[in-house]
């Protein structure tokens, strides 16, 4: 009953995103019920995503929409946010030339241990955090993508600086698994939330792939679309 009735104040907005739930012992006092009960219950919203519990500060509803992502022959993460009124950001968490393993290797069709821009990246929707992961680039065509990225703030643009104006979505494996204890601190979300995985290969309109990437998702607030539209 707690749980619903909380539940039901944030999705008529009685209860505003970013707002502070009350504390335990108000809330065990407004529902005339044990702080255990108050506590299982605000343990089940968050793990639903409806609100985050922040060490020392206490517990918010949730301030991140659920986004819509579509996956199709173009696929811009601008594009697919933007449009929905979020405010997305990015910033390099590190960068650096490094030898192709054998499953980039693969993806990007180069030798094993071929030079290739290696890129961690966090994405952030209104500030909150929605992805973070690791992207690859042969180095001979893209020897400085990271910085150029990092300082034109798109990937889009970054490829028309380098003279390649259009790109193609080739493969997308999608897949949900547990969290893992840094990814669900990185990502601000319930431990016990689970994480989507998507692997990709973008290629330029010869076919060739330029990019290869794995990126790990907050499934609380994002769904992804399968799109066979020319999503461009």
């Amino acid at each position: 009953m707690i749980r619903d009735t909380l539940a039901t104040e944030i999705s008529n907005r009685t209860l505003r995103p970013g707002d502070k739930l009350p504390t335990e012992p108000e809330l065990a006092e407004r529902f005339k019920a044990g702080r255990h009960s108050v506590r299982r219950a605000v343990e089940a919203l968050a793990k639903s995503g409806k609100v985050s519990i922040e060490q020392g500060r206490g517990t918010f509803v949730e301030e991140a929409p659920l986004l819509t992502y579509s996956i199709g022959k173009r696929t811009r993460l601008r594009t697919n946010l933007l449009p929905q009124g979020c405010e997305v950001s990015g910033e390099t968490l590190g960068s650096g030339v490094v030898k192709a393993a054998h499953g980039v290797a693969n993806a990007l069709e180069v030798a094993n241990g071929t030079d290739v821009v290696e890129s961690h990246r966090i994405t952030l929707a209104n500030g909150k955090p929605i992805a973070f992961g690791t992207s690859w680039y042969p180095a001979d065509r893209f020897p400085d993508f990271a910085e150029r990225r990092e300082e034109i703030g798109s990937a889009t643009e970054t490829y028309k600086s380098y003279g390649i104006e259009d790109y193609l979505r080739r493969d997308t494996e999608m897949y949900a698994r547990p969290a893992k204890p840094e990814e669900a601190k990185t990502l601000k979300q319930h431990p016990d939330l689970p994480v989507i995985v998507v692997r990709k290969v973008d290629t330029d309109t010869d076919g060739i792939p330029i990019s290869h990437s794995k990126v790990i998702w907050a499934s609380g607030r994002v769904k992804f679309t399968i799109s066979g539209q020319d999503d461009g």
